[in-house]
């Protein structure tokens, strides 16, 4: 299944959260933190201003970014994890 996000949405794949804190500890998976960071896996077309001219999105496709701990709505879509949230949630862009 094939899924495009509409406006000023973005499909995003959570990156694995470290099982290691700084000092070797491992931790288990309830101890863990959500994710922050993820990879953009698709995005809309963007969002229309009152002019109704379409105005493009800052992220695009492979991006690597950094949202809020409670961002976004969690879907799964052809058996794996993704999140869809709008451009406004995304933080900034892992460079």
């Amino acid at each position: 299944m094939k899924f495009r996000p509409l406006h000023d949405r973005v499909l995003v794949e959570a990156l694995e959260a470290e099982v290691k804190t700084a000092g070797g500890v491992i931790l288990p998976d309830t101890a863990q933190e959500k994710p922050q960071e993820g990879k953009v896996v698709s995005t809309g077309p963007g969002v229309r201003g009152e002019d109704g001219k379409l105005a493009a999105l800052d992220v695009k496709k492979g991006d690597r970014v950094l949202y809020g701990k409670w961002s976004g709505t969690e879907i799964k879509v052809d058996g794996k994890d993704y999140l869809i949230m709008k451009e406004s949630d995304i933080m900034g862009i892992i460079e």
